[in-house]
């Protein structure tokens, strides 16, 4: 877990997690993942697209619930998460995680922790 000083910092960071999370299972391309990111804001998620390199339908979850309920602190990613598992069982995929058998899930805190 990672204490940042602001939002901004989430997304030039976030790289380093990922690769810390990921790199004794061989995964690199971040888009072969499945994402639930705290949707704390609009700048968080298109900093976090951009800064790795995400397919637009990646947060497509996260985008969903911040349009439709706005920031819900913490408990968002579990919104997200359900979000993702029921128009995963809606498309027929093979896993509620969008098929994908990997995912990042990103929550963030007071002073912006990363957990």
């Amino acid at each position: 877990m990672a204490c940042l000083k602001n939002a901004s910092s989430v997304s030039n960071n976030i790289e380093n997690c990922l690769v810390e999370a990921f790199s004794e299972l061989g995964i690199s391309d971040w888009n072969s993942l499945f994402w639930i990111v705290h949707s704390g804001g609009p700048t968080i998620l298109r900093e976090i697209e951009a800064k790795v390199g995400l397919n637009k339908e990646k947060l497509r979850a996260s985008w969903h619930m911040l349009r439709e309920y706005g920031n819900m602190l913490g408990t968002s990613v579990h919104f997200i998460l359900d979000e993702m598992r029921r128009k995963s069982l809606e498309e027929g995929k093979s896993t509620t995680g969008e098929g994908l058998e990997w995912g990042v899930l990103f929550g963030f805190g007071p002073g912006v922790t990363v957990a």
